[in-house]
């Protein structure tokens, strides 16, 4: 059976879907895109800043399925301009110090809300 995780260290889904599930040993994060789930609001003042934020829900999610980012085996990122590139993988790096997961990048011409950055992952424990 899958669980269904909604918690309020990740933002609420801006759609019909949720914020991640849980299925056996398998966590599946929905895109998750530079919201504070505290405030609300975007964090949009930069591309380090969002990319930031955008971790730190993973983190909230992976930290609520009981795993970490060394769990992570597959990441996705869509970029709105591929010119922040490095700025993404600055940031991502912190987060994936040893044996980053596999992932793919892509500039997309528009994303949700109109962001920057959004990030979806996979983690399996």
């Amino acid at each position: 059976m899958k669980k269904v995780l909604q918690i309020s260290g990740a933002p609420a889904p801006i759609g019909p879907y949720s914020q991640a599930i849980l299925k056996k040993d398998t966590l599946f994060v929905s895109g998750q895109i530079p919201i504070d789930p505290i405030t609300g609001k975007l964090v949009d003042t930069d591309i380090s800043a969002a990319t930031d934020q955008v971790m730190k829900n993973i983190v909230s999610l992976l930290n609520e399925a009981e795993m970490t980012t060394d769990d992570v085996v597959k990441c996705s990122i869509f970029l709105k301009n591929m010119n922040d590139f490095s700025a993404v993988n600055e940031i991502y790096s912190k987060y994936f110090r040893s044996h980053p997961p596999a992932r793919e990048t892509v500039q997309v011409a528009q994303l949700p809300l109109d962001v920057d950055v959004e990030i979806s992952c996979i983690a399996i424990k």
